[in-house]
C-alpha cells in the first residue's frame, strides 16, 4: 500500500489497529489467568476504540489535539520481552504489549521523518503521540502493579 494520501495512511493505521485487536483476541482465547484475559479483553476494546477514532479523524479534529508531547516513563524499554504462551502472567503481557506500542510509535516517528508533504507529517506525527499515549498507559498499570509489589 502506498501511503501518499492523508485517506491512504488513515487506512494503514486503521488496518494496524484491527491486526491488534485481532491479535489481543486471539491471546485472550489462549490464555489460562482470568487476570490476563481481562487485560487482554481490555486492550481488545482499546484497540477498536482506536479504529473508531482513526475512523472519525479529519485533519481538523488531527490539529486540535497534536499540542503537547507524551511523557516516556521507559519503564518497558529496558525489561525483556519473554515469548508469549498460553501461561503468560500480567507482568509479561503488560511488557508485550508496551513494547508493540513503542515500535508502531517508532514507525510512525520514522515515517514522519521520511514525509516530506506537511499534511502527511503531521498525520504520522499524530499516530507516533497515540502510540506513545497507548505505551505510557500500559507502563503505569506495570509500575502500578508490578513495580510496587517487588
Amino acid at each position: 500500500m502506498e501511503l501518499s494520501t492523508f485517506a491512504e495512511i488513515l487506512q494503514f493505521a486503521i488496518k494496524r489497529e484491527e491486526e491488534a485487536a485481532r491479535g489481543y483476541a486471539g491471546l485472550r482465547k489462549m490464555a489460562r489467568d482470568e487476570g490476563v484475559k481481562k487485560l487482554l479483553l481490555d486492550l481488545e476494546e482499546e484497540e477498536k476504540n482506536h479504529k473508531k477514532i482513526l475512523q472519525g479523524l479529519t485533519q481538523g479534529k488531527m490539529e486540535t489535539s497534536a499540542a503537547e508531547d507524551v511523557q516516556d516513563l521507559k519503564i518497558s524499554d529496558y525489561l525483556v520481552e519473554e515469548p508469549l504462551s498460553p501461561e503468560v502472567n500480567f507482568q509479561e503481557l503488560l511488557i508485550f504489549a508496551a513494547k508493540k506500542e513503542k515500535k508502531a510509535a517508532e514507525l510512525y516517528h520514522d515515517l514522519a521523518k521520511i514525509s516530506e508533504i506537511k499534511e502527511q507529517k503531521k498525520l504520522f506525527e499524530f499516530l507516533s503521540k497515540q502510540e506513545k499515549t497507548h505505551k505510557l498507559r500500559l507502563e503505569l498499570e506495570y509500575e502500578k502493579h508490578i513495580l510496587w509489589e517487588d
